[in-house]
């Protein structure tokens, strides 16, 4: 599977899309370059959101990889973004090409760093890494399928999966988030949510007893994407996703004009709900206009 990203990250093809190796590589022939921003944080939970799940291919019992390859700084947080893969037991290896930071890709990388991280001075010299690094990737997925599984089911459904999220209580800096387990109780729920327009995405992890949330702290007049990822000890359930705006705040009403003087006036109005304070702006009218 393959995903592109500037300030919106953009799948270009799913893991079940094609099926043999000349249609990858007729695929990538025809790929069109995607300039722009760098939102790495924002790229790599599109990946988890959208490219790692069942609808999109992923399968339960396979090993989870994940090449980032990119030849600048993110504008965001990729450390969180990453740090919610890892967790998840999704390995990343991260490939810096010309102005890549370094030090972000050694965040970013899965341990151990010497087989994960790669930094070339160009673009065609990426030639140069295919060998080594699929012979890493390939070693890797072998030992991790070696290790011993726990017994969970490959077929997710109601077992390992939520349902029925609802967002309620929606207020301007606010919501709340209830949603049914699924029949096997997970280790622990992870929840990222983060503005749709694009925005660092935040994350927050409940134990597996716990199915509500409140979050608080939101921005204003602003839709924003929300998922809930039931985890076990060594896989991770499909996601519920939702999406709602809070809000905007609310405005003061009905100005009225009173007490007035050859140099002053008296304004009212009825109170916006939630306002600290008021800033009231004023200044002479245009030569021309009424008084």
């Amino acid at each position: 599977g393959l995903s592109q990203y500037s300030s919106d990250p953009h799948t270009e093809w799913d893991l079940s899309t094609y099926s043999t190796r000349d249609q990858v590589l007729e695929a990538m022939r025809n790929l069109r370059y995607k300039g722009g921003n760098t939102f790495t944080g924002l790229a790599l939970t599109h990946v988890l959101e959208q490219n790692l799940k069942p609808d999109a291919g992923a399968r339960l019992e396979a090993e989870k990889l994940v090449i980032l390859l990119t030849d600048g700084k993110s504008q965001d947080d990729a450390n969180l973004a990453a740090q919610t893969l890892k967790n998840l037991g999704i390995e990343i290896f991260a490939v810096g090409v010309k102005n890549a930071d370094e030090a972000e890709l050694k965040q970013v990388a899965s341990e151990p760093l010497e087989l994960t991280v790669y930094n070339v001075l160009d673009f065609p010299l990426l030639s140069s890494l295919v060998s080594k690094l699929t012979q890493v990737l390939c070693a890797r997925i072998k030992e991790k399928s070696n290790k011993e599984a726990a017994d969970i089911p490959v077929n997710t459904g109601p077992q390992l999966s939520p349902t029925n999220l609802k967002i309620s209580s929606v207020t301007s800096k606010s919501m709340h988030l209830t949603w049914s387990p699924p029949l096997r109780p997970p280790k622990k729920y992870q929840i990222v949510y983060y503005p749709s327009k694009g925005g660092v995405p935040k994350e927050v992890v409940l134990d597996g007893a716990v199915s509500a949330l409140h979050l608080s702290n939101l921005s204003s007049h602003t839709e924003y994407l929300v998922s809930v990822f039931p985890v076990y000890d060594t896989a991770v359930g499909d996601g519920l996703r939702g999406v709602t705006s809070t809000l905007p705040l609310s405005s003061p009403r009905s100005l009225r004009v009173s007490e007035l003087s050859h140099n002053s006036i008296r304004l009212s109005w009825k109170a916006a709900q939630g306002a600290t304070q008021y800033l009231v702006l004023y200044s002479a009218a245009p030569d021309g206009a009424e008084d």
